[in-house]
């Protein structure tokens, strides 16, 4: 018997998810596994990653999502050559002084499937319908917002040597990122959630700096427009990105949280504080609340909220332009 790293619950030496808080027992030493998996993949050894993914396979739930899409992971590594690195490094020598541009195509070629056709179009669709609405300038402006909202999240997943895909965009609802979290603990959902809106802050500040140095309006408006929606993404309820961050909260950071909003809306007057406000104490009552605290993903999640809060103090206005 051992006991649970998050809850502290007695549990079999031999569990993979805690039956209490449904946290990987071995989160840490999974996903430690995987980005040397990652790593060995990344080098051209296919039959060594699959090795390394096969030993993080044990510490899965054998009937998960995540278990099954390793499991056939490895058997795509398994139909590769063995010898790719062999292969790679006899090619450079024929190719002599051309070798580098040859690694650089094919690097070129591996990003072309990264980066998806559903990608691709999804996004072109999304940036046309704002073009027409808001014209070229604060349409591809807004639309290039979600996107670096959305590589956050992509880019903290990657990181962790987790599976994802890149963004997909719905015109006139956002856009999603799709990765596999069975599993995972819930203060690495969290993380991942935060991300997003992590990202939209920095970009929101980057336009802030640039409106503050060119008196360009435009770059007002969109510093605006993305502290607005990465502030109402932190509203801790249903699909948004606070409704996954929250999980990780006791209910006595969500008390800090419903505070941090109250006091955010009567200091700013700005109502979508309110609603964070107004989440954080529905989830008071939510059944969902951990019972160790998180005093890290707490942290993240207030300091995050004000800091959208001083960009749109800093820039007072409309959250969309009304003429093109």
């Amino acid at each position: 018997m051992t006991n649970c790293p998050r809850c502290g619950q007695p549990i079999s030496a031999h569990t993979q998810l805690c039956p209490a808080c449904h946290t990987l027992v071995h989160g840490e030493q999974y996903e430690r596994i995987v980005a040397a998996a990652e790593k060995l993949e990344r080098q051209s050894r296919p039959h060594a990653a699959r090795e390394a993914w096969l030993q993080a396979l044990t510490l899965l739930p054998p009937d998960s999502e995540h278990a099954q899409w390793t499991r056939q992971h490895a058997d795509e590594l398994s139909l590769l050559p063995a010898d790719a690195q062999t292969s790679k490094e006899r090619w450079a020598k024929r190719l002599g002084p051309l070798a580098p541009l040859a690694a650089l195509l094919a690097k070129a070629k591996s990003l072309v499937v990264l980066l998806k056709l559903k990608f691709l179009l999804s996004l072109a669709a999304f940036v046309a319908v704002y073009w027409a609405i808001w014209g070229p300038k604060f349409g591809v402006g807004f639309a290039v917002l979600i996107l670096i909202h959305e590589m956050g999240h992509f880019i903290d997943v990657k990181r962790r040597g987790l599976p994802a895909e890149m963004p997909v965009f719905l015109p006139g609802l956002g856009a999603y990122v799709k990765w596999r979290a069975m599993g995972v603990s819930t203060a690495t959902r969290a993380a991942v959630s935060l991300a997003g809106p992590l990202a939209g802050w920095i970009a929101s500040v980057v336009c802030l700096a640039i409106w503050w140095k060119t008196g360009n309006s435009l770059w007002a408006a969109l510093a605006r427009v993305s502290a607005w929606l990465n502030a109402i993404n932190l509203v801790p309820v249903w699909i948004l990105d606070g409704g996954s961050a929250v999980t990780a909260l006791t209910r006595v950071h969500r008390m800090v949280l419903l505070a941090a909003g109250v006091a955010l809306w009567l200091t700013l007057g700005e109502t979508v504080f309110l609603l964070v406000a107004a989440g954080a104490a529905f989830r008071l009552f939510t059944k969902d609340a951990p019972t160790e605290s998180n005093p890290m993903i707490a942290a993240y999640y207030v300091t995050l909220v004000v800091c959208l809060g001083l960009v749109l103090h800093a820039v007072p206005g409309q959250i969309f332009p009304t003429s093109r």
